[in-house]
């Protein structure tokens, strides 16, 4: 089976509010016969856009391959944070890398949401950025931690936009009596994700990106000209950019070993009228504790969008089900709310929560693995693929040279293994561990 088709219909978007609430582009042909391109990009999400826009800008003939449609996948499916820092905290990635490894890893971080706000105000994209992330602790401990861990940012990363929230001070936001304090992030943001990758799709158009969708990449022949070929064409390019994320198969065993594709689900109420302040008193975004973690904001006709619960195979279970439980406990007062849009996706996730940066050939590279926190890093990771092709590889060496572990038991083990660890991770989430 394969995860491209498992739950969609090919080259159709998902039943989500995004999708019926997003002006779609006109179609882009398939990709018939033979070409050639200086970059060919396969994938048409975060990524592989990013790319292909910042390689146009340069003066690259670019050359991107989509399976569906531009933002089929994790990007024009999920929560739409823009969130601060990477996927993992500083004092993590300090113990990991050292201190001026971690500061760069910082500052790339800030640059990623610099990044997606400027390309926001640059093409014109109507995509609702709002600033504001609320952090919401479901126990004293982690709360004592998230403000000792901004107090951090403060003081070693000059970071000022995190306020620190009592139990009290949460509520005044987020009036759910389930949390005991937490923070907000004025730094960080949120938007509509499939708005955003249609205007990054258009932007790369008008930069001279040649798109075609509909066109699924079957091999990648390397070489110094490596051949990228799908059912009905192929394109020979001097260098190929793997943008793929969960959706790569086995298109590469280098990247499939270290990146696992995991599906996560959002529903979206019908809309809330004044009750909308029973659920965020402030148009901000929210991502809580949990292991399995919950996320949710209201849309701009004041529904709840609320993301929560995992699944680790190729078919999505019943969604309405699988989220409404987690949404009930924030919010019981909201059980008898409709639910008019049920969707999931599927993201990938690397062993330590790191992106994934690999240079699979001497002129193919690859980006993906963001774990949840892809919305600022896929843009930037497309921006620093961009800049590697050039011969400009820096920031690439920086993001390539982290620690990146095989699942165990490599591809053929590495989805029951996940499997077990998150059963268990998901036991601890129910059990107030």
């Amino acid at each position: 089976m394969d995860l491209l088709f498992a739950n969609d219909r090919r080259g159709e978007y998902p039943p989500s509010w995004y999708a019926a609430t997003a002006e779609r582009l006109d179609p882009f042909p398939r990709l018939d016969g033979h070409a050639h391109a200086d970059v060919c990009v396969v994938g048409g999400g975060y990524t592989g856009l990013s790319a292909a826009l910042h390689l146009a800008q340069r003066g690259y003939k670019v050359v991107l391959l989509e399976a569906h449609r531009v933002g089929f996948g994790a990007s024009g499916r999920n929560g739409g944070q823009v969130g601060s820092g990477q996927r993992l905290d500083q004092d993590e990635l300090e113990k990991i890398t050292g201190r001026e490894t971690a500061r760069k890893l910082w500052d790339l971080a800030e640059e990623a949401k610099a990044l997606v706000r400027g390309l926001i105000a640059q093409h014109a994209i109507p995509c609702g950025y709002k600033p504001g992330v609320v952090h919401a602790c479901w126990h004293e401990a982690e709360v004592r931690a998230l403000h000792a861990y901004e107090e951090k940012l403060k003081r070693e990363y000059d970071y000022e936009q995190s306020e620190a929230l009592d139990r009290e001070g949460l509520q005044a936001i987020l009036p759910s009596r389930a949390y005991k304090g937490g923070g907000i992030d004025r730094g960080a943001g949120h938007l509509h994700p499939l708005r955003y990758a249609l205007g990054l799709a258009r932007a790369a158009r008008d930069a001279g990106v040649t798109i075609h969708e509909l066109s699924r990449v079957a091999d990648i022949r390397k070489g110094g000209r490596a051949v990228v070929k799908t059912e009905h064409g192929s394109v020979e390019c001097g260098h190929a950019v793997l943008a793929c994320n969960g959706y790569l198969g086995n298109l590469n065993d280098q990247v499939a070993a270290r990146v696992l594709p995991i599906n996560n689900f959002i529903i979206a109420t019908e809309p809330l009228g004044e009750r909308a302040s029973e659920v965020l008193r402030q148009d901000v975004a929210v991502a809580d504790t949990k292991f399995v973690v919950n996320y949710w904001r209201l849309s701009e006709d004041k529904r709840l969008l609320f993301g929560g619960g995992e699944s680790y195979g190729y078919r999505f279970p019943d969604i309405v089900k699988t989220v409404r439980k987690p949404m009930l406990k924030v919010y019981p007062n909201l059980s008898d709310v409709r639910i008019d849009y049920a969707w999931g996706g599927t993201l990938a996730i690397t062993m330590n929560r790191m992106p994934c940066f690999l240079r699979v050939a001497p002129n193919i590279l690859s980006a993906s693995g963001y774990s949840g926190h892809g919305v600022a890093m896929a843009t930037l990771a497309g921006k620093v693929l961009a800049e590697a092709v050039a011969g400009q590889a820096e920031r690439f060496a920086v993001m390539a040279g982290l620690p990146m572990p095989r699942f165990p038991g490599g591809v053929a083990m590495r989805w029951p293994l996940l499997v077990l660890a998150m059963t268990w991770y998901s036991m601890r989430d129910r059990l107030g561990i």
